[in-house]
């Protein structure tokens, strides 16, 4: 049996819709917890969240890891928490770029990839500013060193 043309055209349509599992600005976070991330998450409610997603291999995430640092430092007080969420393949490499690093925000590894494939992120870095309700405000894709005067303009917009 052949399929029908509205059938053909009903599928072409579909193939060319966006995935609706991605993270938009103006949706709730999802329950992290549920994705079976590797380490502990830390608490997030009632925070302006920096969410990260960065790999070892990533030149922009080198250059952005000190930046995160000064701001979860910095922030920290005023109810700011940077949370990187490491796509490494293999503990090992995240573990040996962290050292490196020395940074003092919380990382997890998303080992499955399913919040990484959940949030559509197809960038290193991406990130993610979610405001004090858990609601995603900003989404960036890449880090420039011109990128962190707006950064920090959007994060401290959220902390007032």
């Amino acid at each position: 049996m052949k399929p029908t043309l509205p059938i053909l055209l009903l599928a072409l349509l579909f193939t060319l819709l966006p995935a609706t599992a991605a993270w938009k600005e103006g949706t709730p976070l999802p329950n992290l917890a549920s994705f079976g991330l590797e380490g502990p998450l830390p608490e997030l409610k009632g925070k302006v969240v920096y969410l990260d997603f960065w790999a070892s291999w990533c030149a922009p995430c080198k250059a952005s890891f000190p930046v995160l640092d000064r701001w979860h430092r910095e922030l920290t007080a005023k109810g700011f928490i940077v949370l990187a969420v490491s796509v490494d393949e293999k503990s090992a490499d995240m573990e040996k770029f962290l050292k490196k690093a020395g940074i003092t925000f919380p990382v997890v590894r998303d080992s499955t990839h399913r919040l990484v494939g959940e949030a559509d992120v197809n960038a290193m870095p991406t990130s993610f500013l979610i405001d004090r309700q858990g609601v995603i405000r900003h989404i960036h894709n890449g880090f420039h060193p011109d990128d962190e005067k707006t950064l920090a303009a959007q994060i401290n917009a959220l902390l007032q």
